[in-house]
């Protein structure tokens, strides 16, 4: 699988962590960045990995920071991205069952690394369910497209 991670300087740990890890299961991994713990904006890193995955340059998205919760909103102001912030393996299951959620986001600051891991895998081996939940993902699409109408 191809995935896209972005991170800014407080998921700078987090991320050099998880690389090497999804390389070693074979992953290819594309790393938008960021490359040090310098002070960094999360927004154009978080929405370089979106339209990766949008673009069809990556399968998955992994967005992270701090909390993951700005990581997630920059993730999802890109259009065709669903990107969802998990704290555990049930959320991450639900994500992509019920959610077809393409880009996970976390936060650094609440999960140690081999946790992460353990989200991430989940993450990346679930799949969508669709039946029932598709019609809500075609309303999110019908959504989307409604806000990218000009006024």
């Amino acid at each position: 699988m191809r995935i896209a991670i972005a991170a800014d300087h407080a998921g700078f740990d987090l991320k050099t962590e998880l690389v090497p890890h999804l390389e070693g299961l074979g992953h290819q991994v594309v790393d938008l960045g960021t490359h040090s713990t310098d002070p960094v904006d999360y927004p154009a890193l978080c929405a370089a990995a979106g339209r990766a995955v949008v673009r069809g340059e990556a399968d998955r998205g992994i967005v992270i920071g701090g909390s993951g919760q700005g990581e997630q909103i920059a993730a999802n102001k890109v259009h065709g991205v669903r990107a969802a912030l998990c704290h555990d393996e049930w959320t991450a299951r639900m994500a992509r069952q019920h959610n077809d959620a393409n880009v996970v986001s976390l936060g650094a600051r609440q999960l140690a690394g081999a946790f992460a891991k353990v989200v991430v895998g989940v993450f990346l081996t679930t799949d969508y369910e669709g039946g029932r939940h598709q019609a809500r993902i075609d309303q999110l699409a019908a959504i989307e497209a409604e806000e990218a109408q000009p006024s």
